[in-house]
């Protein structure tokens, strides 16, 4: 009988997010060497991309340069380049959209993750935004639209049909289950997201079919949430940022052990996760 070929699917890694400590979980990666070494051991669970945050020497969520640069090279001495590093801007009610734009625009990375809600609040912001939108896609940084409900696909949409974001070098990602009773994510919130989507690529042609999109979930439901993704042909975030539960409600070990839970799940589907020279290819 012939093994059927495997299709593959990006596998991010988002290992700490910005706000759990060690004393949500010793194992959370916070200082520059201990991103490096989560950044090792998911790379060799699967993983193409870490979703990069870095603190503050207190602990604290930063935005700032040198706490960046310090945590880029950490993981670069670690992995190379075989990882995506990807920046994000969150805010944490913290920083301005327009403090956001200038850590991007000082550290120049290979991708960023970026909220539109967060960098385009309203529309006295929309002239900054779409200029950074363009100074993105002009310096071929790799751009991943956070959108955390159907109201956010639609203002993606007409983003793309004013030519604010244009095509290619960007993919994006749905949050499932941000709003929902105790945070908690299951598969069936994929699919407002879905509908919203394919209406979307419907209304703009075949161009915005080739976007990529990905997803994130909260809670224990996480992997099965990521595996419904995979299966309808998205791609997966995982990780302590948003879960730090198993499947049967026990404790993860690590964010490795995380990533291990979709792909022994996918692997007898003949699902497998691609290499970060293959997502860079796929958002490029």
């Amino acid at each position: 009988m012939n093994t059927p070929v495997a299709r593959h699917y990006a596998l991010a890694v988002a290992p700490n997010g910005a706000r759990r400590t060690h004393a949500d979980h010793p194992a959370l990666p916070m200082t520059p060497d201990e991103l490096g070494a989560c950044a090792k051991a998911c790379l060799d669970a699967g993983t193409a991309m870490i979703h990069l945050h870095v603190r503050k020497a207190d602990g604290t969520h930063s935005l700032e340069v040198p706490d960046y640069e310090a945590g880029i090279a950490a993981v670069r001495r670690a992995v190379g380049n075989e990882l995506v590093l990807q920046v994000t801007t969150e805010a944490v009610g913290i920083y301005t959209p327009a403090q956001q734009i200038a850590t991007v625009r000082a550290l120049r990375p290979e991708a960023i993750s970026v909220a539109l809600r967060e960098v385009l609040p309203d529309a006295a912001h929309a002239s900054a935004a779409q200029a950074f939108f363009a100074w993105l896609w002009q310096s071929q940084i790799t751009t991943q639209y956070i959108l955390y409900d159907t109201a956010d696909v639609a203002q993606y949409w007409r983003l793309r049909a004013s030519g604010a974001i244009r095509p290619g070098r960007h993919w994006v990602l749905f949050v499932l289950g941000r709003y929902s009773k105790g945070q908690l994510s299951s598969p069936s919130d994929l699919l407002p997201f879905l509908n919203a989507w394919h209406a979307g690529v419907d209304a703009q042609g075949e161009a915005s079919a080739e976007t990529p999109w990905a997803m994130c979930a909260f809670g224990p439901r996480e992997a099965e949430c990521a595996l419904a993704a995979v299966l309808q042909g998205g791609h997966a975030r995982i990780g302590f940022e948003n879960n730090l539960y198993l499947p049967d409600g026990s404790l993860c070990p690590d964010n490795a052990a995380s990533l291990g839970v979709l792909t022994s799940a996918a692997r007898p589907l003949a699902l497998a996760p691609m290499t970060a020279n293959a997502l860079r290819e796929l958002t490029r």
